[in-house]
């Protein structure tokens, strides 16, 4: 089983939901991106099956997802919380030739955001499974939290993020700004829990 995200226009998001009655699917949701959101395609779909949407998608007869990504977990935190949540997705590409080492701190900085962002819930870091969906995205960064307010007020203006995170998506700054202009941060209202324990 793959967890995959694809992006999706906002029209008709809501059938991708009926993914449970298809075989080799485990769980999925799919919903329109809320006001706010930039560079997605109108919802965002998250599901976990052994083949990839494009597939799932035909197999109900329906549009074919716009963007897919197949998700290789670096590491995560489910933590409970009850009712519904927003479920934020930053999909980001690292710039080509890239040294390995300042890749690897980006990721420890984006892991370390938990620790200092209360509103965070759940969370987990990936890099995009080149092999199962070639892509020019390279990571995904995924967040649950209580309300829009917890993404958009604490998480965004927290001294962290723009301190120790924001530099390696400046292009200014000599030897930090690593991550293309490009980016995908889109978010969306779930009734279950996205990122769950496994």
């Amino acid at each position: 089983m793959t967890r995959w995200v694809a992006l999706l226009p906002a029209e008709g998001a809501e059938a991708y939901n009926e993914m449970g009655s298809v075989p080799g699917v485990s769980d999925g949701s799919a919903a329109p991106d809320l006001p706010g959101s930039f560079g997605g395609r109108g919802a965002t779909w998250d599901v976990t099956a052994d083949r990839p949407p494009v597939a799932l998608a035909a197999a109900l007869g329906l549009p074919e997802p716009l963007d897919t990504v197949a998700l290789a977990p670096v590491r995560s935190r489910y933590v409970p919380l009850s009712g519904p949540r927003v479920k934020r997705t930053l999909l980001l590409a690292v710039l080509p030739g890239t040294p390995t080492g300042p890749i690897e701190r980006l990721e420890a900085d984006l892991l370390a955001m938990p620790a200092h962002i209360s509103t965070i819930r759940s969370w987990s870091l990936s890099r995009v499974d080149q092999t199962l969906t070639p892509s020019p995205w390279t990571h995904v960064w995924e967040q649950e939290y209580a309300n829009v307010e917890g993404l958009t007020g604490e998480y965004l203006g927290h001294p962290f993020h723009w301190t120790c995170v924001d530099r390696w998506f400046d292009g200014e700054i000599p030897g930090a700004g690593i991550v293309d202009p490009q980016l995908a941060h889109v978010f969306r209202w779930s009734e279950e829990p996205v990122l769950v324990s496994r």
